[in-house]
């Protein structure tokens, strides 16, 4: 199990219709969860996308931040979670993917300076603990700043790229810059432009490790909430998503073991229950 962030750049890559191809179409054993985590410092784009605003501004990462000085962050993270078990388009799914909403507006940042240390060290405890994935959208800005320590304490980062020369542009002083913070990271590539995963690899001197096609219709519904076309979860999108969430775990289990092993025994006191 693994805590993966993903992070993106100038140029709007994708990095939370990705998030959320990937929380709905992750690989789960029997008992296991994922989480996805939307902590975009520039707000969330899931409530009034996905979810069409329709649950307001009642779940969310802005009602965490009370919690964490009162060192009850572990109860109320998991009262914000929203259910998107049935979003895959399964009639019946078990409570099993999940989402924190993030922040309504980009100002409610500056009142989570408290919250994001302890969230890094939470994402760890629920990994030890109880076995889940988690995913965490640091969107265009989030990977840099008072929120880069979750990107730090991740297993791995992946910037989101589209094969654009707009895109690749803009992600090359990107990548160098979280190559400094967390080391390697990889690269998620959105397949819209001409150049091959091998030219991106060159360009950015970082591994492609997964692709996603390029498809704005099936995007769409991730994005903003578009109906679901019919088999939307046997699209090409979804399926190139589970085929990229098992590379990525592959990714940040070998990273983790390379550079500290025997880290994720030291973390169990993070969690105070997982329901």
């Amino acid at each position: 199990m693994a805590v993966i962030a993903l992070a993106g750049c100038s140029g709007a890559p994708g990095v939370t219709t990705s998030a959320l191809a990937l929380l709905l179409s992750w690989p789960l054993e029997a008992g296991r969860r994922m989480i996805l985590a939307e902590c975009d410092p520039d707000g969330s784009a899931v409530l009034h996308g996905l979810l069409q605003g329709t649950l307001g501004d009642r779940y969310g990462l802005r009602n965490l931040s009370v919690a964490a000085r009162q060192g009850a962050l572990g109860d109320a993270f998991w009262r914000q979670l929203i259910d998107l078990s049935g979003e895959d388009g399964k009639k019946e799914s078990p409570r099993d993917r999940l989402l924190l909403p993030g922040i309504t507006d980009p100002a409610q940042a500056a009142s989570l300076g408290a919250v994001w240390k302890a969230l890094s060290q939470m994402f760890r405890g629920i990994d030890a603990e109880h076995g889940h994935d988690v995913l965490i959208d640091l969107g265009r800005r989030g990977a840099f700043g008072p929120c880069g320590v979750l990107a730090e304490q991740a297993d791995a980062v992946f910037v989101v790229v589209r094969n654009t020369l707009r895109c690749l542009q803009a992600a090359e002083g990107r990548v160098r810059a979280l190559q400094e913070r967390v080391g390697d990271v990889g690269v998620l590539m959105i397949n819209e432009g001409p150049y091959p995963a091998g030219e991106v690899q060159r360009v950015l001197q970082v591994p492609v490790v997964a692709t996603l096609p390029y498809a704005p219709r099936d995007a769409k519904v991730l994005s903003d909430g578009a109906e679901q076309p019919r088999h939307f979860i046997n699209s090409a999108l979804m399926k190139a998503a589970r085929t990229s969430s098992t590379l990525l775990v592959q990714r940040a289990a070998v990273r983790r073991a390379r550079l500290d092993p025997g880290r994720m025994g030291a973390v169990g006191g993070a969690v105070t229950r997982a329901r």
